[in-house]
């Protein structure tokens, strides 16, 4: 009874444990790899914790979210404002309040102060929002993410407007982007386990019949949307962190399409599929670069190049072919799971009746 008890937990948590190995392995071994390869690394590990905070929204509620990489830009502005040394606000931001020029917190409890900022401001705007439904629910998150993006371009006096904010503790490495990224594993394991999820995902198959059962939909959407926003907000502070600077445009468009790219080529209905689409697109997203760089002939002087731009192109006709030909993404909306728990998940044949 307590083996069987055992197996039963572990089939349950199993896709959480590969994903955190699997997290954790890629972590290890590019710590051999090159300094160039360890911040290639590190920054997929950065967009990886972004991705899943798209995924706790987006996966559970089947609503598009264009606002996330907005939230992002909240988290990592606030993280900013709280870790950068008074000194250097004061060279960079001379209009600062004399309360937020004199704040300085250390970096962990700035990164998670910018996902607590970037969920306040989800609870109040997505009150209104979650009552929409269908494309205008897409049109809304897109205007929020345009409204955030002119309020901190010109906003000079907290966010430096449009210019670079530099100063930023660059404390995340390879090491810290990975640990942060099976955290963000974690929470949006635990969250989509639960009973509001597992309800949020009833009103994504069939929200009348959700309704008809109980389901408070409005909560359960504002629910998943703060914690993604709150894991976004995050990301956005590691994104700034890794840098060491921060400019506005680096949270507009470009980022947003490419995220929502990523857990789209993935799966966006698993957990795995946010995983393996973000490994999917990194890779490829470097081997195109390199492409586009030249490739030297061995034996010769000739540079074989492929035209500007082509990375692009080739991304964005990647993920046409898979909203064409496999709209569930890689993984189908499935998650992973261990072998044990998939030789066990095979039930044995009732045995005749008598």
């Amino acid at each position: 009874m307590m083996n069987e008890l055992i197996r039963d937990i572990l089939r349950r948590i199993g896709p959480l444990i590969a994903l955190i190995a699997f997290v954790l392995l890629i972590t290890w071994l590019a710590g051999f790899a090159g300094i160039v390869l360890q911040r290639r690394v590190t920054f997929g590990l950065v967009n990886l914790v972004a991705v899943v905070g798209l995924y706790i929204y987006m996966g559970n509620s089947g609503l598009l979210n264009f606002s996330a990489v907005g939230f992002m830009a909240i988290g990592a502005y606030t993280s900013a404002l709280l870790t950068m040394l008074p000194t250097m606000k004061h060279t960079f931001l001379p209009g600062l309040p004399p309360w937020l020029a004199a704040a300085h917190v250390p970096p962990l409890a700035g990164a998670f102060a910018g996902g607590g900022v970037a969920a306040i401001v989800a609870l109040i705007v997505g009150w209104p929002l979650m009552r929409l439904t269908g494309i205008a629910v897409g049109i809304a998150t897109l205007s929020l993410l345009i409204i955030v993006y002119i309020v901190l371009g010109n906003w000079t006096d907290v966010t430096g407007g449009q210019q670079s904010l530099m100063g930023l503790p660059a404390y995340v490495g390879l090491w810290t982007a990975g640990l942060f990224a099976a955290g963000a594993i974690l929470v949006a394991f635990v969250y989509q386990e639960t009973r509001f999820a597992i309800a949020l995902r009833a009103a994504r198959e069939d929200e009348v019949a959700a309704r008809a059962s109980g389901v408070h939909v409005l909560r359960e959407r504002l629910t998943a949307f703060v914690l993604a926003s709150f894991v976004s907000g995050v990301g956005g502070a590691l994104f700034g962190h890794f840098l060491g600077t921060l400019r506005v445009e680096s949270f507009y468009l470009d980022p947003t399409f490419l995220f929502i790219s990523m857990l789209v080529v993935g799966g966006m209905r698993s957990l795995t599929g946010a995983v393996v689409g973000t490994l999917v697109i990194s890779v490829l997203t470097e081997l195109l670069r390199l492409a586009e760089a030249g490739v030297s002939l061995p034996f010769t002087a000739t540079t074989i190049a492929a035209p500007a731009g082509s990375g692009d192109v080739i991304l964005a006709a990647l993920t046409l072919l898979i909203i064409l030909f496999r709209p569930q993404g890689i993984t189908a909306g499935r998650e992973i799971s261990l072998a044990f728990s998939r030789r066990r998940a095979v039930r044995k044949p009732a045995p005749p009746a008598s």
